[in-house]
């Protein structure tokens, strides 16, 4: 008959109410011995099957980074124990005085044991997954830390309790902390490159934020780093739109999809040098357009409460990002200074009559959000007007029509003769 004990190394400790065992497992025995979370922690079945639905498409991410990623690492799975015969055998070290307690020792389990994921279940899903992907991962070993569990009421509950208190207070890595750490996001590594390595930006220059936008007080910053960074994941487009992007699971990605799955894996060198010269020639050319705004210790004009610049509004920059890119398509020779020379003069402020209750209230004088895609839209057409789609195009009028609030005689051909007036218009 298979012997199916296993023994762990482990530390034995205490906290609170639980005493638990720190120690390793295989990917193997992970597959093997791990079981998903079933009616462990619920008598009823809709309560338990509502945890097992709780499992996202995220684990086959993990998978995706346990096979590709060399330098592979998890934090601690935590995993609950019932039935068996656990036994725990401590090991007393020659030379120490036997009153001491290291809590260290073999932690034996029969293999009549039930054990399940209390934190970690995507990870223990995507290990096995990744196994099954490559077999050579069979043998290696992540921390795990062993509690006991029992399926009474009083045990349940205690569990619940466990399970809840470790997901509520696990906060997903900030956007932030990616840009500054992340070595898989190539558009990280080359925010940071330019940074850093290439010095484009002057102290201040680019705002350490949380959000996108731009608190009034600051006035030395172009952008914030949050902006800085989506806008060149836009410009990532340009290298991988004609690329085969395929997940883990051999299913090829489609559309700007292929973005979030590119980022998620590190690029070749060559692709990360190339990327880097697109981002830089990009803010190369954002920077010599509004040099000017550097001359001082305070941009002024260029973020007031009067309006401000295009590039100094994130919610404007952006947009404006993602049409240099879709014009960028359309003429691969362009260049970012050719196409910022195609924005008339009084456009490039958000407080020209073009932009007002679209980007810009002059009543409130404050930004408007939420218009994003109209924005994109109509710099795309300020651009070449015949590079929008005859959709866009009645997009377009559709929003004009409900920010101001036209009549129903208004019809498409007066707006877009309004539009091309005030783009042609000489006004400063």
């Amino acid at each position: 008959m298979e012997n199916r004990e296993r023994k762990f190394p482990a530390l034995r400790a205490k906290v609170g109410v639980w005493i638990y065992y720190v120690s390793t497992m295989s990917f193997s025995d992970i597959a093997q011995l791990v079981s998903p979370i079933n009616d462990e922690l619920h008598k009823s079945t809709l309560l338990s099957e509502m945890i097992q639905r709780s499992i996202t498409e995220n684990y086959k991410d993990i998978a995706s980074y346990l096979v590709t990623q060399e330098e592979r690492f998890f934090n601690a799975l935590i995993l609950a124990v019932y039935n068996g015969e656990p036994k725990w055998n401590e090991i007393r070290i020659d030379g120490i005085d036997s009153t001491d307690e290291y809590g260290l020792g073999i932690l034996s389990l029969d293999g009549n044991e039930k054990i399940f994921p209390v934190d970690g279940q995507h990870r223990v899903e995507g290990i096995k997954t990744a196994i099954a992907s490559n077999s050579e991962l069979a043998t290696e070993r992540v921390p795990i830390v062993f509690v006991g569990h029992s399926i009474d009421n009083v045990g349940m509950q205690r569990t619940r309790r466990l399970f809840s208190t470790l997901n509520r207070y696990a906060k997903p890595v900030s956007l932030r902390d990616i840009i500054a750490l992340d070595e898989d996001d190539v558009v990280a590594i080359v925010s940071r490159k330019l940074i850093d390595e290439k010095n484009m930006f002057k102290e201040n220059q680019i705002l350490d934020s949380k959000n996108k936008a731009i608190p009034e007080t600051n006035k030395k910053a172009l952008t914030s780093i949050i902006s800085y960074y989506e806008c060149n994941r836009e410009l990532l487009w340009l290298r991988i739109k004609d690329r085969d992007i395929i997940t883990v699971d051999e299913k090829k990605i489609k559309g700007r999809a292929k973005i979030s799955e590119f980022m998620k894996h590190r690029p070749e060198e060559a692709l990360i040098e190339i990327f880097t010269s697109d981002c830089q020639e990009y803010w190369n050319a954002i920077l010599q357009n509004c040099s000017t705004a550097f001359d001082g210790d305070d941009i002024g004009k260029y973020r007031s409460r009067s309006g401000g610049h295009i590039f100094f509004r994130p919610a404007a920059l952006i947009p404006f990002t993602k049409a240099f890119v879709r014009a960028k398509i359309d003429n691969l020779d362009l260049r970012p200074h050719q196409f910022i020379e195609k924005i008339p003069s009084h456009l490039v402020w958000i407080q020209d009559d073009f932009w007002k209750k679209i980007l810009w209230d002059d009543v409130k004088c404050e930004m408007i959000v939420g218009k994003a895609r109209l924005v994109e839209l109509l710099f795309v057409y300020i651009y070449k007007k015949n590079l929008l789609t005859k959709n866009e195009i009645v997009k377009i009028c559709k929003e004009f029509r409900a920010i101001y609030e036209l009549k129903k005689e208004d019809t498409d051909e007066d707006i877009i003769s309004y539009i091309n007036k005030m783009i042609d218009s000489t006004k400063e």
